[in-house]
């Protein structure tokens, strides 16, 4: 494996944690919401972290795949892991009605991570063997 196949795979697997980290607080009469990429009763987000855990495992397997294709096939889930989470990003942090949420770490550490993978597709050399 390349170095960049073993960041590719690490920031999956930080992506798939950060499905579980708290994504955004909100502070509504009194009480606080807290929700995360599996956890969001109370509001029309969705659950994205299946969705993005899905994917990442995707990107992981293929990270360890050594096959002619994978990386080509790598390269289209990866980018739609990163364009996944660019959107969670702009859904969860955007102000509605007066009430703003509190951006918390999941958030930025799935859309970094999923951005990390993307990047280390683009970067990966395949090793020839003659």
């Amino acid at each position: 494996m390349t170095k960049s196949s073993i960041i590719g795979v690490i920031a999956s697997i930080i992506v798939i944690i950060s499905a579980f980290l708290p994504w955004i607080s909100i502070h509504v009469d009194g009480q606080t919401l807290l929700f995360t990429g599996m956890n969001t009763k109370g509001s029309s987000f969705g659950e994205p972290g299946k969705l993005g855990i899905a994917v990442a495992v995707m990107v992981l397997v293929l990270f360890l795949i050594n096959k002619e294709w994978s990386p080509r096939v790598n390269l289209f889930t990866s980018a739609f892991l990163a364009a996944w989470y660019f959107r969670n990003m702009l859904i969860f942090s955007r102000c509605e009605m007066g009430i703003c949420p509190e951006q918390k770490i999941g958030l930025f550490l799935s859309l970094g991570a999923a951005v990390i993978a993307f990047a280390c597709v683009l970067l990966h050399r395949r090793k020839h063997v003659k």
